[in-house]
């Protein structure tokens, strides 16, 4: 009889100890649960990148530090930060790819989509431009054909150009990456990041619509051409604001076939100003219009606000609709301009033969103040096949810092009204 009491002894706390166990690998069944096991492993987390379990479980965010990208400034990480691209933009819902503090060198980078949900890139890290020329077919990061895309942080896009920049003006023009390229993109914001020392233009916008650049700081040698801060191109509903510019070129350029774009609280120097154009460099551009750049700095820059076209235009278009309002000029070289015989290359053939084909119409200047470095302070060189109309100089009060002249203008077949602005500067007809 002992015997038997200690066997079944034995089976309860085996069975207790059976129990115990199951309940650690599913957890408690809930009261009227009948699913006893877990359910099974989702394919999208099966299919996660090598290396990147972690990184994936964390509600769609892809950590490039834990897909391989090393955080040494030396070590190549382009393929980390792809993949991460890769599997972000094919997640269902909203993805984020993380760039964590740390430096990373990075080639030619392609975010291509179109995305199944919206991308966050969130850059709290450094960028790390690659000098290895042969490396790049374009720009250095290009995100296209993606909607609903927000890029953001503290970091910096460091483009590391100063180690490949042109050593002299006159040596021959080299093809050179844009920092970031936002092209074919719908629904996008960059915002917070630092770009610096792009190779080429740090922010083209082309063929894109509904984007916001904001709160960025973006600085280049002055002494450097073609590292435009910002540039629109074919591009519809773009607005950039409430940023700090200083490049060797335009801080914000605006290109053919641009409408709706809005300029407001920059603070640009140094640098060649805020322009429309070039236009008319190539066949088949389309117009500008609905143009807008307001509440704005501009310091010890080159030119201020400018609208140029070539004087050999290969195409026909117009500009028309732009403002230019509540502008503060410190010691700015040529502070209002409309150049229709803009000829950077001295090459032009029209060698100013009014053959211009590019029309500039209902232009207002308006509430723009402050200083020039030099005496022309209103530089209005229209065509004379090609007139400017519609121009409006408004409360426009903008002096000569010198001693040795006096504020001046030049309004050449420019026509339109000037009211209550400085006297000198009154040209129009």
């Amino acid at each position: 009889m002992a015997s038997t009491n200690n066997a079944l002894r034995v089976l309860f706390i085996l069975a207790v100890v059976c129990a115990v166990c199951t309940a650690k690998r599913t957890g408690p069944v809930k009261k009227g649960d009948t699913t006893a096991a877990p359910a099974p492993e989702p394919e999208s987390a099966a299919a996660a990148p090598k290396g990147a379990t972690k990184a994936t479980e964390a509600h769609g965010t892809f950590d490039i530090s834990k897909m391989g990208a090393i955080s040494d400034g030396k070590t190549d990480s382009t393929e980390a930060l792809q993949e991460a691209w890769t599997s972000a933009c094919g997640e269902t819902g909203s993805a984020t790819v993380l760039i964590p503090k740390g430096d990373y060198l990075v080639g030619p980078l392609n975010f291509t989509g179109p995305c199944k949900g919206a991308i966050t890139i969130q850059l709290d890290g450094t960028l790390l431009g690659s000098n290895d020329l042969s490396k790049y077919t374009a720009s250095w990061i290009e995100v296209s054909h993606v909607e609903n895309i927000l890029i953001t942080g503290s970091g910096t896009l460091d483009g590391q150009g100063t180690a490949v920049y042109p050593k002299s003006k006159t040596a021959e023009p080299k093809a050179l990456p844009n920092t970031l390229v936002l092209f074919y993109v719908t629904n996008a914001t960059v915002s917070g990041i630092r770009l610096i020392d792009s190779k080429f233009f740090h922010i083209n916008i082309d063929s894109s619509k509904d984007v916001s650049i904001k709160d960025v700081n973006i600085t280049a040698p002055a002494d450097v051409e073609n590292t435009d801060g910002v540039h629109v191109g074919g591009s519809s509903k773009i607005s950039i604001t409430n940023s700090t510019i200083g490049t060797g070129d335009d801080c914000v350029s605006v290109g053919p076939g641009s409408a709706g774009v809005t300029v407001t609280s920059i603070i640009c120097g140094p640098g060649q100003g805020i322009s429309v154009g070039c236009l008319g460099r190539y066949k088949d551009e389309k117009d500008v219009t609905d143009v807008t750049v307001r509440d704005c700095v501009l310091k010890h820059t080159t030119n201020g606000v400018r609208i140029k076209s070539y004087e050999d235009a290969e195409s026909v278009l117009t500009a028309s609709k732009l403002t230019f309002e509540n502008i503060k000029m410190e010691e700015v070289g040529n502070p209002i301009i409309i150049d229709q015989y803009y000829c950077p290359e001295k090459v032009c053939p029209g060698k100013r033969s009014n053959s211009s084909h590019v029309s500039v119409k209902d232009v207002t200047f308006r509430n723009i103040t402050g200083t020039s470095s030099t005496p022309e302070a209103v530089s209005l060189l229209c065509s004379e096949t090609q007139p400017c109309s519609g121009v409006e100089l408004i409360d426009v009060n903008v002096e000569y810092s010198g001693k040795n002249n006096k504020t001046m203008s030049v309004c050449n077949n420019a026509k339109g009204t000037s009211k209550g602005s400085l006297e000198a500067l009154a040209c129009l007809v």
